[in-house]
C-alpha cells in the first residue's frame, strides 16, 4: 500500500498551493512553504499519506490562520457541478439503464481531487467528466445491483466537493430511505463538510452525518463514535475516493469502492490498469463486482 513516502512531492505542492489560497503575499508563501518542508522533514515516514494529510493540514490551517484554506476552491467547483445536473439528469432519465449511467457520473466525479492533482480548473474537471464515459470501467453492474438491493442500511461515504453533486446522481438512483450520507468532520483539502452536502442538496434527501475527522479519507480510530457504530451496523458501503480506499481496504466490511485510479502503487494494490474507474467490492477476501 502506498506509503507517506511515496506522496513528499504532493505534500510539498499542497504547501505551497495553500500559501498561495490563503495569501498574495510571496513572502507569506516562502514562510509556509519553509515551515512545510520541516514538517515533512520530521514526519513518521510509515504512516498513510492520509493519515500525513490529516496532520499537515492541521499544521497549515494553524501556520496560516484560515479555518477552510480551500473554502473558495470547494465552492467553484460546487458552483461548475451544480450547472452540469439539469443536462445530466437529463441523460440518466433516457438512459436504458439510469443505475449504471448514474454510478458512472459518480465515479467519474471522482477527477475533482485537488489532493492528487492541483490546480485543476473548472474546466479541465467538467471536460475530463464528460470524456469518463468512454474510459475504461472496472465492475460488474448486476454485482452492483444486487449488493443494493440486498441492503437495507447503506452508508455512503462521500469525498470531495464538486464531486458531491455527482453522488447525489446515484443516491436519487438508491433507495434514499435506507441511505445515510456522511461527509468529513472538519475541513481538509478540497474533501466534503456538511456545507458542501447542504448545496447539493443532500441534506433533503438523505440523513447526512459527519465523521468526526478531518483526515482525507476515512481512518477509523480518528471518526467519532457515533461514526464508527454506524460503519459497523451498516449492511453495505459505498466508499468513495481514493482516500477512502487507501484507509479502508484493509477493513473486515462489506464495501463497495467506487473511484478512479490516480495513483500506480494503488493501482498495484487493487489490481487495476492506471486511469481506470472502478467499483469495486471488499469483503473478507477481496472480491472485485
Amino acid at each position: 500500500m502506498n506509503t507517506y513516502l511515496d506522496c513528499i512531492p504532493c505534500f510539498v505542492r499542497q504547501g505551497l498551493e495553500a500559501a498561495r489560497f490563503v495569501s498574495d503575499d510571496p513572502v507569506d508563501h516562502e514562510r509556509i512553504l519553509r515551515a512545510a518542508l520541516r514538517e515533512a522533514a520530521e514526519a513518521d515516514l510509515s504512516q498513510s499519506p492520509p493519515a500525513f494529510a490529516q496532520l499537515f493540514h492541521r499544521w497549515l490551517r494553524e501556520s496560516s490562520g484560515v479555518a477552510d484554506p480551500y473554502r473558495d476552491v470547494k465552492e467553484r467547483f460546487n458552483r461548475m457541478a451544480a450547472a452540469m445536473m439539469p443536462d445530466l439528469r437529463e441523460r440518466i432519465a433516457a438512459a436504458a439503464d439510469p443505475m449504471y449511467l448514474a454510478l458512472r457520473l459518480a465515479v467519474a466525479g471522482n477527477v475533482i481531487d485537488l489532493g492528487v492533482k492541483g490546480g485543476i480548473g473548472e474546466g479541465e474537471a467538467e471536460g475530463s467528466i464528460r470524456r469518463a464515459l468512454d474510459e475504461p470501467f472496472e465492475g460488474d453492474m448486476e454485482a452492483f445491483r444486487a449488493a443494493v438491493q440486498g441492503a437495507d442500511s447503506i452508508l455512503y461515504l462521500a469525498d470531495n466537493a464538486g464531486e458531491i453533486f455527482f453522488d447525489r446522481l446515484l443516491i436519487e438512483q438508491l433507495p434514499t430511505e435506507r441511505v445515510v450520507l456522511a461527509v468529513r468532520g472538519g475541513p481538509v483539502l478540497n474533501d466534503a463538510t456538511r456545507e458542501d452536502a447542504e448545496a447539493a442538496g443532500l441534506c433533503d434527501l438523505v440523513e447526512v452525518i459527519d465523521n468526526g475527522s478531518d483526515a482525507p479519507g476515512t481512518i477509523l480510530a480518528s471518526c467519532s463514535e457515533a461514526f464508527r457504530r454506524r460503519f459497523a451496523e451498516a449492511d453495505l458501503i459505498l466508499s468513495k475516493g481514493q482516500g477512502n480506499f487507501e484507509t479502508l481496504s484493509e477493513e473486515d466490511a462489506n464495501i463497495c469502492f467506487l473511484f478512479r485510479v490516480k495513483c500506480p502503487v494503488i493501482a498495484a494494490h487493487a489490481g487495476l490498469p492506471l486511469g481506470s474507474h472502478a467499483a469495486i467490492r471488499w469483503t473478507r477476501q477481496t472480491e472485485r463486482v
